[in-house]
């Protein structure tokens, strides 16, 4: 239960962030706020791009193995 809480933790922290960069950088910017998506797309494609280094292979978590819940249980 606490790998699932840590999945849920970690995305939803991803998406707080890409949405809050997204709003700093278009009102920094001075532009109209439907800029934001972009934005926050090019920022959802940067973290995929680190989950591809950082995370397991094959998911699109950034949490390490250990604690990745996409991560099969060795052994009883």
């Amino acid at each position: 239960m606490s790998k699932l809480l840590l999945d849920l933790a970690e995305r939803s922290a991803w998406t707080g962030a890409q949405a809050a960069l997204g709003l700093a950088v278009v009102e920094l910017a001075d532009v109209p706020v439907w800029w934001a998506a972009p934005v926050a797309l090019v920022l959802a494609s940067a973290k995929s791009w680190v989950a591809g280094r950082l995370g397991r292979k094959g998911t699109a978590s950034t949490l390490p193995a250990s604690v990745d819940p996409a991560t099969l249980a060795r052994g009883v």
